[in-house]
């Protein structure tokens, strides 16, 4: 029996079959279609991410709400928005908000971040099932980032009052691409690729 040196071996993402690595034109011997180097294989998951993570600065430093009340703008930012709502009694929404549009995020870019070393260079004794566990939760909770979006459009259509006018601001569009190339970023990461550097 003729023994293969694994590491030779990669797989074609569009039928799964195994082909020798031949370098950079691999082509698939079963459906002929051309199977990317597995070295270059999380490129574009990082370029999704360090995306998503340059938009959600502004995303914190502009004002997500435009609010005209008498003649009196004033502007909210993520964070002002919340401690607004805690000081003013409405616990629960500024909670929710606040996981929403500030740990979530934070969370999901630190999960990918981890994700994406790990498969590059294992750290210590990393678990596959683990690694499995959080690449799921950031496909589950990735949409419901953009809560602060739905808040900022609700509030939006309700409030028509003669004296009373509140508009999306800035960092509404910088929130909602954060969560758009977040969310490619987690599409691009191939699962797979956790099972072979285990």
């Amino acid at each position: 029996m003729i023994e293969v040196d694994e590491s030779t071996l990669i797989r074609c993402a569009i039928c799964g079959a195994v082909n020798m690595d031949k370098g950079k034109k691999n082509i698939c011997r079963r459906c002929h279609s051309s199977i990317k180097d597995k070295h270059f294989s999380t490129q574009k998951s990082w370029a999704y991410l360090i995306t998503g993570m340059i938009a959600y600065i502004p995303a914190n430093m502009y004002p997500i709400l435009i609010s005209t009340q008498f003649g009196q703008t004033e502007g909210s930012t993520i964070l002002g928005g919340v401690i607004f709502l805690w000081e003013h009694g409405s616990y629960p929404i500024a909670m929710v908000i606040f996981f929403a549009s500030i740990i979530i995020p934070v969370l999901k870019f630190l999960i990918l971040i981890y994700l994406l070393i790990s498969v590059k260079y294992p750290l210590g004794k990393d678990k596959k099932v683990t690694k499995h566990k959080l690449y799921y939760m950031t496909e589950v909770i990735g949409p419901w980032s953009m809560i602060d979006v739905f808040v900022v459009a609700v509030l939006s259509a309700l409030i028509h009052l003669s004296m009373v006018s509140i508009v999306a601001g800035t960092a509404v569009t910088a929130f909602a691409i954060s969560v758009f190339f977040t969310l490619l970023s987690a599409h691009a990461f191939d699962a797979r690729l956790i099972k072979e550097n285990c």
